[in-house]
């Protein structure tokens, strides 16, 4: 089959990597699973790609139940090493009363170790995609592991998450510059822009200067409420949103890259795509979790409510 990732190969036998944070974040409610790139491979997962978390946990006993409950989750956990030298992750989350998220994150944690061993090489240079976040890159160790699997993966997905103060430009531009593909949202990509020298002022405008200062194909910029546009080479697609009742946003935006990745590996139709990835992330959004259980049907329904 053809897509507009992956050609001749049905999403079943497509295999990505996602590369990053894995850990527990801590609302006044209780933990939840989270991290990024672990949200964008359960996503991923639950709609039928194979796909593989590379991470670090501690030897600890929010470790295990970490790793368990990714397991429970039908997830394999090969790939997610245990450092009986560095804790695993916490993230303190807070809500507003719109739902959006705040995030404070322990620094030197288990993920910010993940050492590159050569299962991990063969693994990624054997599989389709490899996606990977900006805030891994905040640590030496995890961060050289990454230039080393960027440098033999084949198809390159960015997810840009900005975290304060967990970040820096010359960095974000290196891994832009290898990626295939750039998924960042909107406050993001005029930030990023900004520091890269643009002068525009147009989300299309700072877009394209993105994707020609790093020479990347596919971007994909997200807008919150009001939706997403996805960019590939010199044509745009636009999805305007949905309206529903935020409960809160965390995971959304992990989620919509997921379902992204799944349909442009499953379709030629970008706009379908889009219009897929706004409505799983619009779902999440208006559910407790960052990665609630959602069927295709239901997904569906909500993108066709009255048929």
């Amino acid at each position: 089959m053809n897509s507009l990732f992956i050609n001749h190969k049905a999403p079943s036998n497509i295999t990505i990597n996602c590369f990053g944070e894995v850990l527990w974040d801590c609302f006044s409610s209780g933990k939840r699973l989270g991290g990024a790139p672990l949200n964008v491979c359960l996503r991923l997962n639950s709609l039928g790609i194979k796909a593989n978390m590379i991470s670090a946990v501690g030897k600890d006993t929010l470790g295990n139940e970490l790793l368990n409950v990714i397991t429970e989750r039908e997830m394999n956990t090969h790939f997610i090493a245990v450092n009986p030298d560095k804790k695993t992750s916490t993230v303190q989350v807070t809500l507003d009363k719109s739902g959006s998220a705040s995030y404070e994150i322990v620094a030197d944690t288990a993920w910010d170790n993940i050492d590159l061993t050569p299962a991990l090489i063969e693994q990624v240079q054997s599989s389709d995609i490899f996606v990977y976040g900006s805030l891994v890159a905040r640590q030496e160790t995890s961060l050289n592991t990454l230039k080393q699997l960027i440098n033999v993966a084949q198809f390159k997905v960015f997810d840009v998450n900005l975290r304060k103060p967990h970040y820096n430009i010359e960095t974000l531009i290196e891994l832009m510059q290898a990626a295939n593909f750039i998924k960042l949202n909107d406050d993001e990509l005029y930030e990023i822009a900004y520091a890269m020298g643009s002068k525009f002022n147009s989300l299309e405008q700072n877009l394209e200067f993105i994707a020609e200062k790093t020479n990347t194909p596919y971007m994909c910029v997200t807008k919150g409420n009001h939706g997403a546009l996805l960019k590939i080479n010199d044509k745009n697609y636009y999805n305007s949103g949905f309206l529903i009742k935020v409960v809160d946003t965390v995971g959304a935006g992990d989620s919509f890259l997921g379902s992204l990745i799944y349909q442009l590996c499953n379709t030629t139709n970008a706009q379908y795509a889009v219009n897929f990835a706004c409505a799983v992330g619009a779902m999440v959004a208006q559910s407790h979790g960052a990665t609630p259980e959602l069927s295709m049907e239901e997904i569906e329904q909500f993108m066709n409510p009255t048929s």
